[in-house]
């Protein structure tokens, strides 16, 4: 939907998705209050994960002036995209088909600046064909960032 709001040339429409997508957070939390299993409510927690991110990229979307569904503030981001029944993921240069891997209902890992950093160089490797080495101190994330990408 960003992407038609980005086409549309018009900064009225980010901010009318923006406005639902914080509308769907508040109804997700109205759910999260509610008598749930583990399992519904662990799904809830993953989708708000995924969905305040959302709401976050919509921010700097606006604040950065992306005016294009060609600008790279949009085109730095993982996207999504249906191509006849193939479901294909795209950041930056990269693109490649989705796996459609599943790996149960566990829990997101919050997606931060640096996160999104990871992503991109991991699937602009995954694109060249190469893999990908995380490096840095233990504990600070890189199997769990790694595995978060893949979900």
């Amino acid at each position: 939907e960003v992407t038609y709001a980005l086409q549309s040339d018009s900064r009225l429409a980010l901010i009318e998705f923006k406005n639902k997508c914080v509308q769907q957070l508040h109804n997700i939390a109205d759910l999260v209050r509610g008598n749930l299993t583990s399992l519904q409510r662990g799904s809830l927690g993953a989708l708000t994960t995924i969905d305040v991110h959302a709401r976050d990229i919509l921010d700097s979307l606006m604040d950065e002036g992306v005016a294009s569904d060609s600008d790279f503030g949009w085109l730095r981001q993982l996207r999504y995209f249906w191509e006849e029944d193939t479901c294909v993921v795209r950041q930056a240069q990269a693109s490649f088909r989705y796996g459609y891997e599943y790996l149960g209902c566990t829990p997101r890992l919050v997606i931060t600046p640096l996160t999104d950093r990871c992503y991109m160089t991991l699937t602009g490797a995954l694109h060249l064909k190469l893999g990908g080495a995380p490096s840095g101190p233990a504990g600070t994330g890189k199997t769990e960032t790694t595995k978060d990408l893949a979900k």
